[in-house]
């Protein structure tokens, strides 16, 4: 009766480990944007004014900078020609000026950190108490 009972108490940690370490090698980085180009090919959350942005026709491609004016800022969105369509209205004017929330993974692009944008849920202004901010718990 013992071992089967110690059998199964190892066999319940084992699993609860596992379990623990799934969630923890899925979970998203929060970083600041200052940091982006640090963390090339991780995938993170980051939270950052959009300074500015920019459509490209014929192709629709846009371009978000985050943390500062290009060609200074912290890290780009790029929303794809093919993607742009599944944002209601345009994201280059909708977020200039505005905190943003962005996940996903950080790639390098002639030098410069930039993160690949292909579905609206990666991107989302930052409310907090009716105001749009950044909130103040992200950068302790």
């Amino acid at each position: 009766m013992y071992t089967y009972l110690h059998a199964m108490k190892k066999l319940i940690i084992c699993c609860l480990l596992m379990v623990v370490s799934i969630y923890s090698a899925n979970a998203q980085k929060v970083i600041a944007s200052k940091d982006a180009a640090k963390h090339i090919g991780d995938s993170v959350t980051i939270t950052a004014k959009v300074f500015g942005g920019k459509v490209f026709t014929p192709s629709n491609m846009t371009l978000l900078d985050l943390g500062g004016y290009n060609p200074n800022q912290d890290l780009t969105i790029l929303i794809g020609g093919v993607d742009r369509p599944k944002f209601k209205g345009a994201p280059e004017e909708d977020f200039k000026g505005k905190d943003v929330t962005v996940t996903g993974k950080i790639i390098d692009y002639k030098g410069k950190p930039e993160i690949v944008v292909t579905d609206p849920k990666q991107i989302k202004l930052v409310m907090v108490d009716n105001q749009m901010r950044i909130p103040a718990k992200q950068f302790e």
